[in-house]
């Protein structure tokens, strides 16, 4: 039965009562984590000598849970890892005193927490802390808004995308092929526009455009795949995982540990939070940690458009099957 085929008093309860909900999901997904925004066990290095750097390490773990404290014999260990995004800064402690380091291009808001946070526990020695940013976000976005900002253009591109290849009856290779056009296609005008235009996103021009097309495709695929399965109810399934729980979910604007749990580790496993994972090493840390995300949203993409093809497929073959079956001739008792 169809929905324009229910009588108007169920149509009219219908929207009634779904409105508020989808309302609520909203503002469940978007508010709880920004409510909650606080380290959770967020990678944090402590470098130089064990007698130096055993009461800073005592000072951060009085906020329990709040840091995983890694520790480095010297400085240029804590830079490696920090480099290497195992770590979102790290105390550096000299005979000069504790210097902090940081990376901004990881997270703007990260960075300036572990400068408020270290200079809090600082503040008793009397010693000023001094801080390096290791890492630093683009010069012409140091808060990394334009980074931030691409995750629901980009899920809405691929939520178009898959919604417009379900509604328009492309099928199989059609449908693989206007997909991933499409996300080729977003890659390159997301790229053009953050790096070329308000050069916000440095790095290799197609390493950008392809972590850009690649996150398109992964949320058109998804959304495409959850229609070719549930038909166009599925538009609105994959939109609302992709829109209403991987936006807000992606850590885009913190960081994954500074979400509630466990939001940051679902934000990872959709594809708006691996794309921004993926953006930023890429972008500013020369590939490191780029391998799980990218696997990430590789998986989505592989899925959905596995699924649409394999759909395709059984719908070509059930055809086929029903006029040779209507062929056959009826049997004589």
């Amino acid at each position: 039965m169809s929905p324009s085929s229910l009588p108007p008093h169920r149509r009219i309860a219908a929207v009634v009562v779904l409105i508020p909900v989808v309302v609520a999901l909203a503002l469940w997904a978007f508010a709880w984590p920004a409510a909650r925004t606080a380290p959770r066990d967020l990678p944090l290095g402590v470098a130089g000598p064990a007698a130096a750097t055993a009461p800073v390490e005592q000072r951060l773990e009085r906020r329990e849970g709040a840091f995983a404290v890694h520790r480095y014999a010297d400085e240029a260990a804590a830079r490696d890892a920090i480099e290497q995004r195992e770590v979102y800064g790290a105390v550096v402690v000299t005979e000069q005193g504790p210097r902090l380091l940081t990376a901004s291009a990881a997270s703007p808001a990260v960075a300036q927490l572990l400068q408020e946070a270290v200079a809090r526990s600082a503040a008793g020695s009397g010693t000023p802390v001094t801080t390096v940013d290791v890492v630093p976000a683009a010069e012409r976005d140091p808060r990394g808004a334009v980074l931030n900002t691409s995750v629901l253009p980009l899920a809405l591109a691929g939520v178009g995308a898959g919604s417009a290849v379900t509604l328009l009856g492309l099928r199989g290779i059609r449908a693989v092929a206007a997909l991933a056009g499409s996300a080729v296609l977003v890659g390159a005008v997301a790229a053009a526009l953050t790096q070329s235009w308000l050069e916000a996103v440095p790095g290799n021009w197609w390493a950008v455009a392809g972590t850009f097309s690649l996150t398109a495709l992964a949320v058109a695929a998804a959304v495409a795949g959850c229609a070719a399965l549930l038909g166009r109810a599925g538009i609105g399934v994959g939109g609302l995982l992709v829109v209403l729980l991987g936006n807000p979910f992606s850590g885009a604007s913190s960081a994954p540990e500074m979400l509630p749990e466990p939001a940051g580790a679902i934000g990872q496993w959709l594809p708006p939070g691996a794309g921004v994972s993926l953006l930023r090493s890429v972008s500013f840390f020369d590939g490191a940690a780029a391998v799980g995300p990218a696997l990430t949203l590789t998986w989505w993409a592989a899925l959905g458009l596995g699924t649409v093809l394999l759909a395709d497929a059984l719908r070509e073959r059930t055809g086929k099957a029903a006029p040779a079956s209507a062929r056959e001739p009826a049997t004589v008792g």
